[in-house]
């Protein structure tokens, strides 16, 4: 029954959740692809779409409708402060990464509508951009499907799909935590050098 289900809408739930959400649908379908629900390219497309499209909705908000009470609790908040200090100092790498730092994603795209990056250079790096993350966070999803049915053999689809997220769900903030730490200690010998 969900092997179905996610057979006749699961390309329209990637699309919309990496729209939404972002990472964990991309991941979900990269699963679905290894599981041979979906085809991998489709699923990975869908992904694309979504992310690109849903930041194309945030630039545009942020470029012509700064008068909307959602844009304007954004301006005067501290995140979107610390973007556009990163935006003005590196314009192109900002508009490449942003969707892969965790919590700024939805905020970037407003940042950069309410800066003097053009739109039609938005469109490209962002286009490019998407179709980097979609493509990798799927394989991510893939490659983890794969993991698992190594350890721990052709599980139900529900089960795979839980032992799936509970892996990433203790890898990202183990990363995440590696990566703070590594940053801080080259920022403080970076500033013993200095001094």
């Amino acid at each position: 029954m969900l092997e179905k289900l996610i057979g006749e809408y699961g390309l329209l739930a990637v699309f919309l959740g990496a729209a939404v959400e972002g990472e964990t649908a991309a991941f979900l379908g990269g699963i679905f692809a290894h599981r041979q629900l979906i085809p991998y390219w489709q699923v990975a497309l869908a992904a694309c779409l979504g992310s690109f499209a849903a930041d194309e909705f945030f630039f545009l908000l942020g470029r012509y409708a700064t008068k909307w009470s959602y844009v304007q609790k954004q301006l005067g908040s501290e995140p979107i402060a610390r973007v556009t200090r990163l935006l003005e100092a590196h314009p192109t790498g900002f508009i490449l990464a942003f969707r892969f730092i965790y919590g700024i994603r939805t905020i970037s795209p407003v940042a950069i509508g309410i800066s003097s990056v053009s739109a039609r250079r938005f469109v490209i790096l962002n286009a490019f951009a998407a179709l980097i993350w979609g493509f990798l966070i799927t394989a991510i999803g893939f490659v983890a499907g794969c993991a698992v049915e190594a350890l721990l053999g052709r599980l139900q689809l529900h089960l795979h799909l839980l032992t799936a997220l509970a892996f990433v769900a203790i890898l990202v903030p183990v990363s995440a935590y590696a990566f703070r730490r590594e940053m801080a200690r080259r920022t403080a010998r970076l500033g013993r050098r200095a001094a």
